[in-house]
């Protein structure tokens, strides 16, 4: 009698279909010397594995929500290692934060944020013509993660994810669904990073720590709509799957401390699907929704944005 297959079990042999479709052209390009001849790269070929899956589904057609095709490509990542504080790795190594920042990039490893990011990235990538390429991955994360999509030093970045939104709005990028939604405006400053100098290697430069201030200060007339606890049962049905989360908290100075994806599962139970420091691996919760947001410590409620194909 055979084993019915687990969850996890079923997407892992969806990527290996999709593998299967992309790799043995990949192979025949190495071994003729054409422009695939490089060394196995995991990341680059989670790539076209993952954007193969999402255009042999049918999820990478412009008319498809680019939520929907997001979450699919965070399912495949399901089991991949939390990995924290990537993209200060420079800094530890010595880099400037006052020069360009180097565009750090992986689908093999994620924080909550680069999650959100490269699977966005990803089916945005799935959704051009012709072969998915790391330059034009790189170019979306670019995108979403800099201030105006302009990378620059450490400041333009966006550090703080309420801002995040807010910009990603103002680009075309997402749609900000706070004030729909019943959101309640959090007016508090945003002080946390300047707050707390020491642990930011990047406020050594005491430029670089006055411009994150001047940037704290810009953000003090833009209230954050936070929908609370209590309502997002009320609400939950007009979330969708691949909606964004952010999950707004009390702590002084500090918008959100988690982001994520919405995902509603084969029953239209409306879960989460993120990459947590605690469980270590890219995971859909058992809990729903308004379950993990109340178990959150200090937690106030969400922030919610509607990713858009920009």
């Amino acid at each position: 009698m055979s084993t019915p297959l687990s969850r996890r079990d079923m997407l892992r042999n969806a990527a290996a279909g999709a593998a299967a479709l992309v790799l043995p052209d990949m192979l025949t390009a190495r071994a003729n010397g054409g422009p695939a001849a490089r060394p196995a790269d995991p990341d680059r070929e989670r790539l076209l594995v993952w954007t193969a899956a999402l255009r042999n589904g049918g999820l990478a057609r412009g008319a498809i929500p680019i939520g929907g095709s997001a979450v699919r490509v965070g399912e495949l990542a399901a089991g991949t290692p939390y990995k924290p504080s990537t993209l200060e790795a420079y800094l530890r190594a010595g880099g400037s934060p006052s020069e360009r920042e180097p565009l750090t990039l992986s689908l093999t490893h994620f924080d909550c944020v680069t999650l959100v990011e490269s699977c966005l990235a990803v089916a945005r990538v799935a959704g051009e013509q012709g072969v998915p390429t790391w330059e034009c991955f790189g170019r979306e994360i670019e995108r979403m993660r800099y201030r105006g999509g302009e990378r620059r030093g450490y400041t333009s970045r966006l550090h703080y994810f309420s801002e995040w939104i807010a910009d990603g709005a103002k680009r075309g990028l997402v749609r900000d669904l706070g004030a729909e939604l019943g959101g309640v405006e959090d007016g508090r400053r945003l002080r946390f990073m300047t707050r707390h100098r020491a642990s930011y290697p990047a406020f050594t430069d005491e430029q670089v720590w006055r411009e994150i201030g001047s940037i704290e200060r810009r953000l003090d007339g833009r209230p954050r709509r936070v929908i609370p606890t209590a309502r997002i049962p009320q609400v939950a049905d007009r979330i969708e799957s691949g909606d964004v989360l952010a999950f707004a908290t009390a702590i002084p100075g500090l918008d959100v401390t988690h982001a994520a994806f919405a995902y509603r599962d084969a029953a239209g139970v409306l879960r989460v699907l993120h990459a947590p420091l605690s469980g270590g691996v890219v995971e859909i919760t058992r809990a729903t929704l308004p379950e993990y947001v109340a178990a959150i410590r200090r937690a106030t409620g969400i922030l919610v944005a509607r990713p858009l194909r920009g």
